[in-house]
């Protein structure tokens, strides 16, 4: 190699090295980010999954704990995940006025629900409670024009406001700062409906939630 090459060659090899190892510094940046992006990425995860296990785990608590209603007033109906009042409270036609005879094992469901969602710990736990009225189906074969359906909806909440509002002046309290209750009206239809004349109990929609509804 003659001193003109030797002169060449060497800052060539320079600049290739000096190139080569600035790709490398690069790639080993993008290489430690996208590790600390993933390790990140994996460390939210497994807290979410952590949250969700605990979560989880609380819901199991409360299931078990509502499966101790007493079944003489309380009955999931597994079908519809939801739990049906079993007193029979044969209202009036088109009345949404609770029979006196009713009062009394209605308080007592009233007192059940109440200590049982009491029983359960938890600040972080908050329960919607939808009491859902029901009113008796029309005749087979009958229209139902929208003056009907309209009737019944109205006459369904009704019924169900009176029994939350029997419960309230019963005394029967549940915690404040855990339980929205609500008073809805399905009228004749909705799910799970037999189409008898004397289907007019109340079903009652329990729908808790872990960290998820605020406190007022």
């Amino acid at each position: 190699m003659n001193k003109e090459n030797r002169d060449f060659f060497w800052p060539s090899y320079v600049d290739l090295m000096t190139v080569l190892f600035l790709i490398m510094l690069v790639l080993f940046v993008l290489s430690f980010k996208m590790f600390t992006d993933k390790d990140s990425e994996n460390r939210r995860n497994i807290a979410r999954l952590q949250v969700e296990v605990q979560e989880k785990r609380k819901l199991d608590e409360i299931k078990a704990a509502l499966s101790r209603l007493d079944g003489r007033y309380f009955q999931y109906n597994e079908k519809y995940k939801r739990h049906e009042l079993l007193v029979d409270v044969l209202f009036p036609q088109s009345s949404a006025v609770i029979p006196q005879r009713s009062l009394a094992p209605l308080r007592r469901a009233g007192e059940e629900l109440s200590q049982v969602i009491s029983s359960i710990k938890g600040a972080d736990i908050k329960y919607l409670i939808v009491i859902d009225g029901r009113a008796a189906s029309f005749p087979k074969g009958d229209p139902r024009n929208i003056s009907q359906r309209e009737f019944a909806l109205e006459l369904s909440y009704k019924r169900a406001l009176a029994l939350l509002r029997f419960w309230r002046d019963a005394g029967i309290k549940f915690p404040e700062n855990q339980i929205e209750l609500i008073a809805s009206g399905s009228g004749f239809e909705g799910a799970g409906r037999s189409g008898d004349v004397r289907d007019r109990r109340f079903v009652i929609q329990i729908l808790p939630k872990v960290g998820a509804l605020q406190a007022k």
